[in-house]
């Protein structure tokens, strides 16, 4: 399903494995994970509860670092 450029599909496995899965590969593809942010542990934390829901920030810093040299602000598009 696509919205506004936004494409989900449906997993095999649950989340965490699909995120374990997914930085492999990132990794395996020569790509830098930066981050992995857990927004479900944020709201436990904060005393709600969510559906286990992940971030991964990943990118490549030969590729990434010439453009936010010439444009910084392309950082906001880029990890």
């Amino acid at each position: 399903m696509a919205t506004e450029g936004l494409v989900t599909v449906e997993g095999r496995f649950d989340v965490t494995l699909t995120v374990e899965k997914l930085e492999k590969a990132i990794e395996a593809g020569g790509q830098t994970v930066f981050a992995r942010i857990d927004h479900s542990e944020g709201a436990r934390i904060a005393g709600f509860g969510l559906r286990p829901t992940f971030l991964l920030i990943f990118g490549n810093a030969k590729a990434g670092t010439p453009l936010m040299s010439d444009t910084r602000t392309i950082g906001v598009d880029l990890p």
